[in-house]
């Protein structure tokens, strides 16, 4: 296989501007990732490999993945919130998630506590982000999770977001959804993000 063909394929990944190949008689000695902040870059190097091996069945090291993140979706000049950082804290039957925007050259923080459980973990991914974004817009507007979930749809998997926002005395029901990658959980925030985007703008302090 040529790596100009994998590199194709690879540019096609979610928050993924371009791909450079090094190596020689087909073996890969260096992936370098230029991509946005949508994404952390330890997703990004796991995106690579799902996609290398799955489409062309080529193993990536790891080790030999680097990943530049551009300003364009940076904390300091994007116009709308970007995913700075997902984490998970778990503590017995009980999981913690934090999730970090980035908006306005500020950073934004929710967290969301709830049952240590795959099946429950998307949910809480999603009231962490409306967490943070509620950090970051006027007081006079609230969000709440009415429900989150994965769908197949063909091969793809789909993160579908269903959000109530509460603002000026108007209730809305807005919908948002995201690919699901190798990780449900960066799915999950930019479902959530893809609901309110529209009305993030206008929502400010």
């Amino acid at each position: 296989m040529k790596h100009s063909e994998l590199e194709t394929t690879l540019s096609r990944l979610p928050d993924v501007d371009a791909v450079r190949i090094v190596g020689d008689d087909g073996h890969i000695v260096e992936v370098h990732v230029l991509a946005t902040l949508g994404k952390t870059p330890k997703q990004i190097v796991r995106d690579v490999q799902s996609l290398a091996m799955a489409a062309h069945g080529v193993s990536v090291d790891r080790r030999t993945v680097s990943v530049v993140q551009m300003e364009n979706e940076s904390i300091g000049t994007v116009h709308r919130p970007a995913i700075l950082d997902i984490d998970e804290a778990p503590n017995g039957s009980k999981l913690t998630i934090t999730v970090s925007l980035g908006w306005h050259h500020e950073r934004h923080t929710g967290t969301a506590t709830g049952p240590a459980s795959q099946e429950t973990r998307p949910r809480l991914v999603g009231e962490a982000t409306l967490g943070a974004l509620e950090k970051a817009v006027s007081d006079d507007v609230a969000f709440a999770l009415a429900n989150i979930e994965l769908q197949t749809v063909g091969p793809r998997t789909i993160a579908i977001a269903v959000v109530v926002m509460v603002a000026g005395g108007e209730e809305r029901a807005l919908i948002g959804s995201a690919l699901v990658g190798t990780d449900p959980a960066p799915a999950a925030v930019r479902a959530v993000l893809d609901a309110v985007n529209r009305q993030v703008p206008n929502l400010s302090r």
